[in-house]
């Protein structure tokens, strides 16, 4: 689940984001100050737009949202008093974490890019990773799937020429660090940095 907010680019709208769906099978339901959109072939959920959102929600920032266990129990408050009977499950987890490249390998159908073991703490992951910089042993930022990236992109599982990626080794550009460098290559953090913990700039 993301959320996202920007008043002066289409109002005061609170977008909840919950999964993609084809556009093709994609309908609406409007209940009272609430739109929910959905699958209508399967009724899986795809999302809210909550309408006049900052005067019925208690929240600040403006594009992706912080979520918390106390804006997710406001935005389910919402949506039931509007009259729809679901309720939002959130994983609350860290989204960009500090990784372990354990492995590395060359990807078998292209030249740059490489396929990474990467320890979050409570999982390894398989990152394929277009770093020309990224190595074994190496402590890097992890963005998750689900992450919300600064550019907006969010991050979901992926297959890069044949090769299952679940998240994304991250650059110092790419998480919009302070002069980051316009070079190519990952951020590789301090040998310090303890894998699985929250990464914030």
């Amino acid at each position: 689940m993301n959320i996202f907010y920007n008043k002066e680019g289409i109002g005061d709208t609170l977008i909840v984001s919950l999964r993609d769906i084809e556009l093709s099978s994609r309908t609406f339901e409007t209940k009272k100050n609430v739109t929910r959109i959905f699958d209508e072939k399967s009724n899986i959920t795809a999302g809210y737009n909550i309408f006049e959102a900052s005067t019925v929600l208690s929240f600040s920032g403006h594009g992706p949202i912080k979520l918390t266990e106390e804006l997710v129990a406001e935005v389910n408050r919402v949506i039931q008093e509007s009259g729809f009977s679901e309720s939002i499950e959130v994983d609350l987890s860290p989204k960009f974490v500090v990784g372990y490249v354990q492995e590395k390998e060359k990807h078998p159908n292209a030249d740059k890019l490489n396929i990474c073991k990467v320890d979050v703490g409570t999982e390894t992951l398989q990152i394929v990773c277009g770093a020309p910089n990224v190595e074994a042993g190496q402590k890097v930022v992890v963005a998750k799937v689900g992450a919300v990236m600064p550019s907006g992109l969010v991050i979901k599982d992926a297959e890069l020429r044949g090769v299952p990626s679940s998240g994304m080794i991250c650059s110092a550009k790419e998480l919009a660090l302070p002069n980051a460098p316009q070079e190519k290559g990952i951020l590789v953090l301090e040998e310090s940095a303890k894998v699985g913990e929250e990464f914030s700039a």
